[in-house]
């Protein structure tokens, strides 16, 4: 049985001790030292792991043309995207897991991606690296290898859907879309910005940050749970007309896993997000 939300490390262990055809990636990263991922990857990582590093594999590189999305991370167009997982060495019906050292800030990205891609069988490694060191994982050490140019990975449908800006902007303050915003509560309020030129959200966006989705273990909240408190959350509205966002598009993905998780659907993504929408000086802000 394919893995399509979550896997547990018993359940990766046990994949592994039965020789199933599987791709883990390490989406290891931090915002304010990028090259920390790496690091953390070349001390230790989970055996036979691919980087996948936000930078340089998740995102459009920067000031050139042909991005799927805007913002601070666009993502890369979908033929570049199956280009580089192709090399990987992940192929269609294979499984693929996901997995970094900052409560799925990061991993989520690639997770969604995959299903952009038209790839269904990936699945977020529940509790990250901690989680599988504490299952007793082995951890490997070494640097990261470049993925192998001369594969490529099939595009098909995709199984995630990509909001553009466009269609935020006219569906703004319609009952067909309800915004959810994964940032810290302070950043949403518009208190502080650290990253992007204007403070503040999209009007009428409702604010869950990415965090409340994880216990004090650091594996998901059960599914009970997390169905409760999105449905308080959204007080009647439709799960089916959420769009998530963030700040760039990638600490959103928590929360879209999550509604998902809890039987709620696979919601939209604007990836382009904040950084992208407050670019605008004729789009409406709102702080408070």
């Amino acid at each position: 049985m394919p893995y399509t939300t979550l896997i547990s490390p018993s359940e990766l262990l046990a994949l592994q001790a039965a020789s199933q055809p599987c791709v883990v990636y390490d989406c290891s990263f931090d915002l304010m030292n990028p090259h920390a991922g790496d690091a953390q990857f070349t001390e230790g990582h989970i055996p036979g792991a691919v980087r996948a590093d936000l930078d340089r594999h998740l995102s459009h590189p920067g000031g050139q043309p042909g991005a799927a999305s805007g913002g601070r991370h666009p993502l890369p167009d979908r033929k570049a995207f199956a280009a580089w997982i192709g090399g990987t060495g992940l192929l269609p019906g294979m499984q693929a897991v996901v997995y970094d050292r900052q409560g799925v800030n990061y991993c989520g990205r690639l997770w969604w991606m995959l299903k952009w891609l038209g790839h269904e069988d990936v699945a977020v490694l529940d509790g990250g690296w901690q989680g599988w060191l504490a299952a007793g994982g082995a951890s490997a050490p070494g640097a990261p290898t470049a993925a192998d140019s001369g594969k490529n990975y099939p595009e098909t449908l995709a199984r995630a859907e990509l909001v553009a800006t466009q269609t935020v902007a006219e569906r703004l303050g319609r009952p067909v879309q309800t915004l959810i915003d994964a940032r810290a509560p302070a950043r949403f309020r518009g208190e502080v910005e650290p990253l992007d030129p204007v403070a503040g959200h999209i009007p009428g966006a409702l604010n869950r940050p990415f965090s409340a989705n994880l216990g004090s273990d650091g594996r998901f909240k059960p599914a009970a749970q997390l169905r409760e408190e999105f449905e308080t959350l959204l007080a009647g509205r439709q799960p089916a007309t959420v769009v998530h966002h963030c700040g760039s598009g990638v600490s959103a993905i928590p929360n879209l896993l999550a509604m998902e998780i809890a039987g709620l659907g696979r919601a939209g993504l604007y990836a382009g997000s904040w950084s992208e929408w407050c670019r605008d000086p004729s789009r409406p802000c709102a702080q408070g």
